[in-house]
């Protein structure tokens, strides 16, 4: 029997595969539609909760027939990490071989998950945003609120961001990096209206609670706006969010799942999911003056689609470490 091996990448492997936004985006896509179209596996992720809290480890597996993708993740969020100088997401995938089901590669996650959640909401908001969309709101300027912009930069003309954090030095640490990095009108702006008034697309990208705070209140969310609900509805107050008229997600199946342990509990009407988008089965934005938003959870797929690729150009460029099975 020959000898079996897997390549491990650490973050900073993973990092320097240097996997361009758009080919993320492209590759949620696919990923997308396969869904949309019934062929995709992902069974709703199981959890454990360590220390209680907003606490969470998922397991997060899937398989994606069209990438020849499958595997698992295994994927925490700790919301006290920041006082211990630790990220606030961490953990692995494992990459299989779909023929033989070998694993092929393990690798940090904490850059897969970053960006390909901000891919998920451009790709929702190719969808549900107003093709025109320059004035982005970020609230929450962290690693989500860095990633969200890099992919709706990709898809739309953006022009201003207004930059919101409950630490204003935070805010304005991201202004000055983001500015600078993408050439555009960054602005750290007091309070978390004036992050979401006037803008054309809307992130909210602090922890993920299971009592929402409420802080955008009714009135705030602009008419023809796109909202993305990265924390899932966290930062808004129930009736803010239903002055949406569609409110889709990346799987109705897994919300439900959420709202039945909790979260969510007090949400509009799902319209679509972003398979449903993606596959022409259900409607986008269907005029300018739509209020629209998604509350994406962070699927396996979206993991999924994206290892295959960092995997292939790690190979092409020689980095990680082979390790015996």
């Amino acid at each position: 029997m020959s000898k079996q091996e897997i390549l491990y990448l650490s973050q900073q492997d993973v990092v320097a595969v240097n996997l361009p936004m758009s080919d993320i985006i492209q590759a949620l896509e696919v990923a997308f539609r396969e869904k949309g179209e019934g062929r995709t596996e992902m069974p709703p992720k199981p959890g454990i909760h360590p220390g209680g809290g907003d606490n969470f480890i998922h397991a997060m597996p899937a398989y994606i027939p069209a990438l020849k993708a499958a595997g698992i993740k295994w994927v925490s969020g700790f919301t006290e990490n920041f006082r211990r100088g630790l990220p606030y997401i961490t953990g692995l995938l494992i990459l299989n071989d779909v023929e033989t089901g070998l694993p092929l590669a393990v690798m940090d996650c904490v850059w897969i998950t970053a960006m390909r959640t901000g891919a998920a909401t451009a790709l929702s908001a190719r969808f549900l945003a107003r093709k025109d969309s320059s004035t982005v709101g970020i609230l929450g300027c962290g690693v989500q609120g860095r990633t969200n912009l890099e992919a709706l930069k990709v898809l739309f003309p953006v022009k201003r961001v207004r930059a919101y954090d409950t630490d204003p030095a935070i805010s304005g640490r991201y202004a000055s990096e983001m500015s600078k990095r993408f050439n555009i009108d960054v602005t750290p702006v007091p309070t978390p209206q004036q992050a979401v008034k006037g803008c054309d697309i809307v992130v909210t990208a602090g922890p993920i609670l299971k009592k929402p705070h409420r802080t955008i209140r009714p009135g705030w969310f602009e008419e023809g706006s796109f909202a993305s609900l990265v924390d899932f509805d966290s930062y808004w107050d129930s009736e803010a969010m239903k002055e949406s008229s569609k409110f889709c997600t990346d799987d109705v199946a897994q919300l439900m799942h959420y709202k039945g342990v909790g979260y969510f509990q007090d949400i509009p009407p799902i319209h679509a999911d972003l398979g449903e988008l993606v596959a022409g089965k259900k409607s986008g934005r269907e005029n300018a003056r739509e209020r629209t938003m998604t509350a994406n959870l962070g699927l396996a797929i979206d993991d999924m689609a994206v290892a295959p690729k960092i995997y292939e150009r790690a190979l092409e460029m020689g980095i990680g470490k082979r390790l015996p099975l």
